[in-house]
């Protein structure tokens, strides 16, 4: 592997030039397609294979990036926990673990639209018959199993929050030189 050094400048310059990927399937995300937008971060609509967001660095030949570079990193997103309980219905849990199976490729995240998820989940604050305790457990077991983590996240914060999420990844990796 090749490592390059990249001034402030190039890296800077690489850095406007991140691209955020959503997937075909992502629903309810205008708050997030209006901050993106309105910041001018370019955006790019493709299948994921897992999450809901991602992100790449597009080829630029000048600063010797000789093809599109993808992150090896998703986001998820879920609007609240009901969403999440919903996944861990018997006839769904199959789809969400397999996609926390493909998340192992990578680093994987679950931002949850609720800063208050974690309170609620524990007081049994939603509308599903979960019992809070067990599925508390069964949550915690996912994420040591699958190694991932839920961030609670406000929804007017979404948009920053996935941005800088993929901008500061894609910052160390260009600092170590690992493109």
């Amino acid at each position: 592997m090749i490592h390059y050094h990249y001034t402030d400048t190039e890296m800077n310059k690489i850095l406007k030039t991140l691209t955020i990927i959503i997937d075909t399937r992502e629903q309810k995300n205008t708050h997030i397609l209006d901050y993106l937008r309105q910041k001018e971060i370019p955006l790019k609509i493709q299948k994921l294979d897992y999450g809901d967001y991602s992100a790449m660095i597009p080829k630029n030949e000048e600063l010797g990036i000789q093809r599109d570079i993808y992150l090896n990193s998703a986001i998820e997103r879920k609007a609240h926990m009901d969403e999440i309980c919903g996944n861990l219905q018997k006839d769904t849990q199959t789809a969400f673990e397999n996609e926390l199976i493909r998340s192992q490729k990578g680093r994987f995240v679950l931002f949850v639209e609720d800063i208050e998820q974690y309170s609620k989940l524990i007081k049994g604050e939603y509308r599903s018959r979960y019992d809070p305790k067990a599925l508390l457990g069964r949550l915690e077991s996912f994420q040591a199993k699958y190694n991932f983590e839920i961030v609670p996240v406000k929804q007017t914060e979404m948009g920053n929050r996935i941005y800088h999420r993929f901008y500061y990844q894609a910052k160390h990796y260009l600092k170590r030189g690992a493109f």
